[in-house]
């Protein structure tokens, strides 16, 4: 779960001098915090030819220069200084955004900064800001919230002349091919990126990663690496279908509300039963892991916690995916045409770039069923 935070830090420098000081306090953290990270990194043939890096190290940064390198030639993706860099965090994320939703509602609030417009998440490079925040929205307007860590962050290429976005220490030991899909979402947002539609962005970033990962996996990885990235990938699909599935079950439960007999405690109870089916379909799908000898309690903590700012976040990275690879079909699987195609789409008015985009996957999911029909 990642995972943005896509400040263009130094162009809004100015904006918060004309600001309150709750603004240019959080704008100041965010200038600090985006300089120390670049501050930190060090070009990549830099570490690999200093003879204390270890090795472990050595042969990740390897594997991500070829990846980089594949980003380019079979991807379309950008070719500039992103990922040539590499900066050792000393920490587990790299950003702590906050996500926050109305008890009765899976969409977001949404903070506007200048240039970026608005997105459905506020980050902090310090956990413990992220999580007074959370706090306060919790207790001032009674929203539920959630705190989660990224690994990774976009300046969609506006930074390219200060080094670009370096390869992270949060993630750089992930296995081949997360670590491939890492880069590839990041690059993604540097070729599109629609200002105030995170859905948008984030389920076409997260497109290209599963596709491009695919890819990368079919034609340089060990077959180790691909049984190691298919069970991997096969859980994160369940567990998606799933929260897509129980996203569906809330908002039918919200769309009832001032209904005739459907009062707060109605909302509230009904509301109760759709989390407690997640959460018992969960424990299926962790019993069928387990059956397949894969077990997996890595969503454990995420469903304990599961509120509406949580399916929110899944929404925004996931609810459109499907319309993208079918695009991506439709384009003849060609990168280029691809990326085109995204960005005619991102021109669009927003409401209906969403039609165009939830025909496709209709028609699609139609087509697949008649083919099956017809067998």
């Amino acid at each position: 779960m990642k995972r943005r935070a896509a400040w263009v830090l130094l162009a809004v420098a100015g904006a918060w001098l004309l600001s309150g000081c709750t603004a240019a306090s959080y704008y100041a953290q965010s200038i600090q915090g985006h300089l120390a990270l670049m501050g930190a990194a060090k070009p990549v043939e830099e570490v690999l030819a200093d003879p204390a890096t270890p090795d472990d190290l050595r042969q990740r940064l390897e594997l991500a220069k070829r990846i980089r390198a594949f980003a380019v030639t079979d991807l379309a993706l950008p070719d500039n200084a992103s990922y040539h860099r590499y900066s050792d965090l000393k920490r587990r994320a790299a950003v702590w955004n906050v996500a926050a939703a109305p008890p009765d509602s899976l969409t977001l609030k949404r903070w506007c900064f200048p240039v970026v417009g608005c997105v459905g998440y506020r980050g902090y490079y310090d956990e413990a800001e992220a999580r007074a925040l959370a706090e306060q929205l919790q207790r001032d307007e009674g929203l539920e919230v959630r705190v989660y860590g990224i690994p990774a962050y976009s300046t969609l290429g506006w930074l390219n002349w200060m080094g670009g976005d370096p390869l992270l220490s949060t993630f750089i030991r992930y296995p081949e091919g997360e670590l491939a899909r890492m880069i590839f979402h990041e690059l993604a947002h540097q070729v599109v990126y629609v200002d105030d539609d995170t859905m948008f962005n984030e389920s076409y970033a997260t497109a290209v990663e599963r596709l491009g990962g695919q890819r990368w996996l079919a034609t340089h990885a060990s077959e180790a690496a691909r049984r190691e990235y298919a069970a991997f990938d096969q859980r994160r699909r369940d567990f998606r279908a799933l929260s897509r599935l129980t996203r569906d079950d809330l908002n039918a439960v919200y769309k009832q509300k001032g209904a005739p007999g459907i009062d707060t405690t109605v909302l509230a109870a009904m509301k109760e039963e759709a989390v407690a089916r997640f959460r018992q379909r969960y424990a299926d799908l962790k019993a069928r892991w387990a059956a397949a000898g894969t077990p997996y309690d890595g969503y454990d903590r995420w469903v304990a916690e599961a509120n509406n700012a949580f399916f929110g976040v899944q929404a925004a990275y996931d609810e459109l995916v499907p319309a993208f690879e079918a695009l991506f079909v439709r384009e003849g699987s060609d990168w280029p045409r691809f990326h085109a195609a995204v960005a005619a789409l991102g021109k669009l008015p927003k409401a209906e770039r969403l039609a165009q985009l939830r025909a496709l996957e209709t028609a699609t999911a139609q087509a697949g069923q008649d083919d099956k029909t017809t067998r």
